[in-house]
C-alpha cells in the first residue's frame, strides 16, 4: 500500500517554492491515487505532468501498483481549505448552509474560524413602488457551512 505521508511529502517538495498547494490527496485501499491541487495563479496540464513524473520517480509502479491522477481543483468545486477561501477573496461564491440557506454574494472577509460575505437584499422601503437592493453582510463559521464554491456566470 502506498505510504499517503511520503506522498504529501513529495507533493510538497514538488510544489515548493511555486503558488501550488495541496487541496486533497486520497489513496484508496486499491492504490488508486488522486493528488487535488489548487494554485493562486493558473495552473496547465504541463504542471499537472511535472508532478506527476516526481511522484512516480519515488513510486515505483515495479514494486507498487498504482493508477495516479493529478488535477486542479476545478472552478466549480467546493473548497476545502483555508487557502482556497483566501484567494476567492473579492469573488462571488455560492454558499449552502448546514441550515438550508442559499448565499450567494461577494466573498469579503476569511478568518480562522468564520468567513463573511455581502449578498443582496431586496427591501420594500415604505412610501416606494419597488423595493430597494441593499447590501447586507453575514458572517458564517466554517462548520455551519456545508458548500461553498466559486460562482461561475455567463
Amino acid at each position: 500500500m502506498i505510504d499517503k505521508q511520503l506522498l504529501t511529502e513529495t507533493v510538497e517538495s514538488a510544489i515548493q517554492g511555486t503558488s501550488m498547494f495541496i487541496v486533497d490527496i486520497k489513496v484508496s485501499a486499491d492504490n488508486n491515487i488522486v493528488v487535488e491541487l489548487d494554485s493562486d495563479e493558473s495552473m496547465d496540464v504541463d504542471t499537472c505532468a511535472e508532478i506527476t513524473r516526481k511522484i512516480e520517480e519515488k513510486f515505483d509502479r515495479e514494486v507498487e501498483d498504482y493508477e495516479l491522477e493529478v488535477g486542479s481543483a476545478g472552478l466549480t468545486s467546493p473548497f476545502k481549505v483555508k487557502r482556497q477561501w483566501e484567494k476567492n477573496i473579492g469573488n462571488e461564491i455560492e454558499v449552502f448552509t448546514r441550515d438550508g440557506k442559499k448565499l450567494t454574494g461577494i466573498l469579503v472577509e476569511v478568518s480562522e474560524d468564520t468567513f463573511t460575505i455581502e449578498y443582496p437584499v431586496k427591501v420594500k422601503e415604505e412610501g416606494k413602488k419597488k423595493p430597494v437592493i441593499r447590501a447586507e453582510r453575514t458572517t458564517i463559521s466554517y462548520e455551519n457551512c456545508k458548500r461553498a464554491c466559486y460562482l461561475i456566470k455567463f
